[in-house]
């Protein structure tokens, strides 16, 4: 399909790829990776033709098309509603309609023969092009990546850039092009998200390279992984677990020669020195000399990822207990977002926050921090000091003051040495640590504000997404800085092997309130596959799941949910009447349809389609609304056993 072969390009004096080659064949699932600025992203932009090769060919199959997603997609920015944005997928199948609207236009006032031989050879191209079911499947990517049905005709103009990423990325999908290039998907979507498009890719007909610091995303979706190293492109037969297993076993075997061929070299020179100065030796002695110029330099093995060795201080130790809310409810305006919930935080918890985004994640991170202000009480434990690090905090950095200087400031006490100690485990190492901050890239000045996080004298801190922007190196920094805390720490991520190696507790949000399940990430991800397979909605005992046992509801609460049930059922049986009433219709749309007196009348015929469209939007639109009611109505039912 596509064949990358002697591939030269350089950024300036900078070498990114000398004599690289690659073949991409059909159906390939390969993931990326290599350091930052090694020239990943960089060889995307070469395989769409954005840049252009130095030297060396990128030669491709006239039948290959590309789906290329990227950052530079955020600035984008149209009043069109985010399902035409997405439709706009579907161009081909969109021109005919417009067509074939012409056509039973022209047709209400000239009807002839050959306008129904155009019409009808329309209607089977577009047919062809599954085109009546294009809108259904927009919304269901959409809705896949996080989308409610009421949002997917709002413009898209009024979202965040993270959401906007998302419709770019549903359009991709809907091209379903035979090369998916994606670079970083998962940046901004949140779990139950990524869950999602891990299914869709890992299903998908064609082929994929995908570039993600997210290493169970690439586990997931990927069956084979090209790491950039050298200048070089080099293919591992397996995913992301299977090339560090492989790439361990070929560092040993190239260590080894290494060594061998440095002994070599050793003994060569050690021979040269000591005879080619005598007539005996001499031509001995030179022709060891043409041999060390003519032999191929093996390379030592490069330094493994950076080791931490943090040393946290803190002045004083805090009592047992943390932090407590209880009967805790925040709302914003008639938007709930907590009723009555109970958070209890004992010293030595290790605590991820997970799931969807607008469940209220960062919200609660906020009433925590005591920034948000709440119905209930909330009481902090003794001598607890609070470090709050999230994305926003990147602002707070002086753009003026030098890295090294930014660390002094943040009023750690220590020394320059041990500054630059903790800096070099964040990848600054050398003249570095004098970089300007207005300098720096994205993911740099996170590892600044989260290096300031670390050394802080924080017995207790609060993460809000500290892996974003972060390569595998880094957040891998992060982990080992985290594992060595002695303190106490909630944090908020979507980033699953993050996750499973720092926390031994997980939160999650369901109906307004903070559950928790007290054990790994892998252990709950099995516990809610089996909740959901067996069809329960309440969380199981202590004793089957580890789980705390779920409140009973109070006698005025009993009463509220009972009210609330017996509306949603109402709603419910009104829905499915309705539903029942439109299939009826629907039904009658289409045999009409399929007389030949509707093709014969022209004004008939575009009536009958008008009235189907309508009908069968409507009928979407209702089925949608059950399903939600049906959710609403088991929810319910739940919390009342």
């Amino acid at each position: 399909m596509i064949s990358i072969n002697n591939l030269n390009f350089h950024f300036g004096s900078r070498t990114l790829y000398e004599d690289a080659n690659l073949h991409i064949k059909p159906k390939d699932k390969i993931g990326l990776v290599g350091l930052n600025g090694t020239g990943k992203s960089t060889l995307l932009r070469l395989l769409v033709g954005e840049y252009k090769p130095d030297a060396g060919s990128i030669q491709m199959s006239r039948e290959t098309t590309l789906g290329f997603l990227n950052q530079d997609l955020l600035s984008y920015d149209t009043h069109e509603s985010i399902l035409k944005v997405a439709m706009q997928a579907f161009e081909e199948a969109i021109q005919l309609q417009h067509k074939i609207d012409e056509v039973l236009h022209e047709m209400e006032t000239n009807y002839q023969d050959e306008h129904i031989d155009k019409l009808a050879k329309l209607q089977e191209q577009f047919e062809a092009l599954d085109g009546y079911n294009i809108q259904v499947k927009a919304e269901e990517i959409l809705e896949g990546l996080g989308f409610s049905t009421e949002e997917l005709q709002q413009p898209l103009r009024t979202f965040s850039g993270g959401w906007r990423m998302r419709v770019m990325l549903a359009k991709i999908l809907l091209q379903k092009p035979s090369l998916l290039l994606l670079d970083e998907p998962t940046n901004h979507l949140d779990l139950p998200s990524i869950k999602w498009i891990e299914n869709y890719l890992s299903a998908y007909e064609g082929a994929l390279v995908i570039v993600s610091h997210d290493r169970e995303f690439l586990d997931r979706t990927t069956n084979t992984t090209v790491e950039v190293s050298g200048a070089k492109l080099n293919v591992y037969a397996g995913n992301y677990s299977f090339y560090l297993e492989e790439k361990e076993l070929r560092n040993e075997i190239q260590k080894g020669a290494f060594e061998n061929q440095q002994q070599q070299i050793k003994q060569a020179e050690q021979f040269i020195a000591r005879f080619k100065a005598k007539a005996t030796k001499a031509k001995q002695a030179q022709s060891r000399m043409k041999m060390l110029e003519k032999m191929d330099r093996i390379e030592d093995v490069a330094a493994d990822a950076p080791v931490v060795n943090f040393k946290f201080q803190f002045t004083v130790q805090p009592g047992r207990h943390i932090l407590r809310l209880e009967d805790m409810s925040k709302s914003y305006g008639e938007k709930l977002i907590f009723r009555n919930t109970h958070v209890n935080i004992e010293r030595g918890d290790k605590i991820a926050l997970i799931g969807a985004n607008g469940k209220g994640k960062s919200t609660l991170m906020r009433i925590i921090a005591g920034d948000e202000p709440i119905q209930g009480n909330r009481q902090l434990g003794h001598n607890v000091i609070m470090a709050f690090y999230a994305q926003h905090q990147l602002e707070s950095l002086n753009v003026e003051n030098e890295i090294l200087q930014e660390m002094v400031q943040a009023g750690s006490k220590r020394t320059e040495m041990e500054l630059r100690g903790v800096l070099g485990s964040f990848l600054f190492t050398g003249d570095t640590v004098f970089k300007k901050i207005k300098v720096l890239s994205g993911g740099e000045k996170s590892r600044v504000a989260l290096a300031k996080t670390l050394i802080s004298e924080a017995n207790f801190l609060l993460l809000d997404e500290p892996t974003n922007h972060l390569d595998m190196q880094s957040v891998n920094i992060l982990i080992q800085a985290l594992q060595q805390y002695e303190g106490t720490f909630v944090v908020i991520s979507h980033d699953r092997y993050f996750v499973e190696n720092v926390a031994n507790k997980i939160w999650y949000i369901e109906n307004h309130e903070l559950k928790e399940y007290p054990g790994t990430y892998h252990e709950y991800e099995y516990w809610m596959e089996q909740r959901e397979k067996d069809g329960k909605r309440n969380a199981p005992t202590a004793a089957t799941a580890k789980a705390a046992p779920k409140p009973k509801p109070t006698a005025s609460q009993q009463q509220e949910l009972e009210q609330e049930l017996k509306k949603a059922n109402q709603k419910l049986k009104q829905v499915e009447g309705l539903v029942n009433e439109l299939e009826g219709k629907l039904k009658n749309c289409e045999n009409k349809l399929a007389l030949p007196s509707t093709y014969a009348d022209p004004n008939a015929l575009h009536e009958a389609t008008q009235q189907f469209n309508k009908i069968k939007a409507q009928l979407d639109k209702e089925q949608a609304t059950w399903e939600q009611l049906m959710e609403q109505v088991d929810e319910l039912e739940s919390q009342l056993k």
